[in-house]
């Protein structure tokens, strides 16, 4: 309060971390805030003249008597979560990542009080090896304050691994990290883990998660979210959570936000590479380029003339041909009923609100602007998060300490990206202090082999496919898409309608738990 009376607003640049605040004074003016990533969700609703806040959607919407929205249920099924502002709840709000309410003189206005800022909108910093590791030293340094008991996640990746090493150089050998596998060929990083392990001296800990135990785990990890949530890897996240939690660690630290700030994810590379038609000049690519593109000629042409025709695209357009739901087609997913009832645009719209109000000159750093929105404040950070709070863990994400964020958005994007390489600069400052191995090694994560299980794993089968029979009643889904889905897509493919089986199964759990209608009328 003292804080608020002093500095108002400014107040939340001083703090750092995860957070949600409220502080309401004698006058009836105050605050409610969210962090700058929107780790700690704050949901909020007005009602006869009153505001209600809260970090859960489901206890306002009970509070209010909300009905579940058809628009947001469309936005589950393109992004697999519900992305801010809006919530699975018709009208209950979430606060976009950095924004808060400020209320004065009875009035609620809800708006911006931090915004990434890229290139010429951001201040500057030196490029230097030793400014990233300060910086990484000192986030490391503050996440580990207050904790009785750290550790770390520990992926096998380039930023848990960083993270863990730092932690290990702070705290001493013996640093406990924490890591998840799979017997599924292609999933399993735990080499990586223990090659990160040993070469920072860490008490490494190791499961190996099995089909049995995710079966068990989706009914309560759907009690446990507050709305639909999507991304299957939270199963990963929460077992490795309890794992820690079973070692006496009260606090796990992540490398979340490594990939969104400093370039690391394989679509960025394909933007530099198509970047480079634009960059060419007009007159040239008028007379050289354009009249040997094209589609009936030869393979090379035909090859050029496609990347021609993916170079004069929107890039956000181009973004969403990996889209799942787009590419199957809402009229072939979603119910009529549903259909009729939702604006099958404006997911779409959404990322291009994102993407072209960004603060920055490039079209990387807008990608990556829009990322941290999405990828990251929707879903990574909600995962982590409702994972480590379902095991009774806290959790801390020192890439994203506003001094480390603060240097990756004044890097120019040819040092987080280019056509050949990603994380250019950062691979380049990590040299000497991550072992080769991981260093050359492909982004994974936790990602989950759901797909291959669900055709080798019967009891995961069955609580899968029952789900989906389940959620037929509800007129969400198109009965002819889930019997399809069923009986023909996922075994011809199920890797690919895995994910789709399991968007809809963690959907239909949700709203068994929540004893939520669902429905296009909500």
């Amino acid at each position: 309060a003292e804080a608020w009376r002093r500095h108002g607003a400014r107040l939340l640049e001083r703090i750092e971390g995860r957070f949600a605040l409220a502080v309401v004074d004698g006058k009836g003016e105050g605050l409610v805030a969210t962090d700058r990533h929107g780790a700690v969700p704050v949901c909020w609703a007005e009602e006869g003249g009153a505001l209600r806040f809260a970090t859960r959607a489901d206890a306002l919407a009970r509070a209010c008597g909300a009905a579940l929205d058809p628009q947001a249920l469309l936005h589950y099924l393109h992004f697999h979560v519900v992305p801010a502002p809006g919530t699975v709840f018709r009208g209950v709000r979430r606060l976009l990542p950095g924004h808060c309410l400020r209320i004065a003189e009875g009035r609620v206005r809800a708006g911006a009080w931090w915004t990434p800022r890229f290139g010429t909108h951001a201040a500057r910093v030196p490029a230097t090896r030793e400014e990233l590791f300060g910086r990484l030293r000192a986030a490391v340094r503050g996440a580990l304050e207050g904790a009785a008991a750290p550790g770390a996640f520990l992926s096998g990746g380039t930023d848990s691994s960083a993270v863990a090493g730092i932690a290990a150089a702070i705290h001493g050998e013996g640093f406990p990290a924490f890591s998840i596998g799979f017997d599924a060929p292609g999933y399993d990083e735990l080499g990586y883990a223990r090659a990160a392990a040993r070469h920072f001296g860490l008490e490494h800990h190791t499961h190996y998660l099995t089909p049995e135990e995710v079966a068990e785990a989706v009914p309560r990890i759907a009690r446990h979210f507050d709305q639909p949530f999507g991304n299957a890897s939270v199963v990963a996240a929460w077992r490795c959570a309890e794992l820690a939690r079973a070692a006496g660690v009260d606090r796990l630290l992540a490398g979340d936000g490594g990939d969104e700030l400093f370039g690391g994810n394989a679509r960025y590379r394909r933007q530099q590479a198509l970047a480079l038609y634009g960059r060419l000049p007009r007159p040239l690519r008028a007379a050289l380029i354009d009249p040997l593109a094209r589609p009936q000629g030869p393979g090379p042409l035909r090859k050029l003339a496609r990347y021609v025709e993916q170079a004069r695209r929107d890039p956000v357009e181009r973004l969403e041909d990996y889209n799942l739901l787009r590419r199957l087609g809402p009229a072939r997913v979603l119910h009529p009923e549903l259909l009729e009832a939702v604006d099958t645009g404006r997911p779409l719209a959404l990322r291009a609100e994102a993407f072209h109000g960004a603060l920055a000159d490039d079209d990387l750093d807008r990608m990556l602007a829009m990322d941290l929105r999405f990828t990251l404040a929707d879903d990574d950070l909600q995962k982590v998060g409702g994972a480590c709070g379902l095991a009774g863990v806290d959790v801390a994400f020192p890439m994203l300490d506003g001094a480390v964020v603060a240097f990756a958005c004044a890097l120019p994007p040819r040092l987080k990206a280019t056509p050949w390489r990603l994380r250019p600069f950062y691979k380049r400052a990590m040299r000497g202090f991550l072992p080769r191995r991981i260093l050359a090694k492909r982004k994974h994560g936790f990602g989950l082999p759901f797909g291959i299980w669900l055709t080798r794993h019967e009891g995961l089968r069955r609580l899968a496919f029952e789900s989906l029979e389940a959620l037929e009643a509800r007129r969400i889904v198109a009965p002819g898409f889930l019997r399809e889905l069923t009986r023909e897509r996922v075994a011809e493919h199920p890797a690919y309608y895995g994910v789709m089986v399991w968007v809809l199964m963690m959907l239909s759990q949700w709203l068994e738990a929540h004893e939520a209608p669902g429905g296009a009328s909500g």
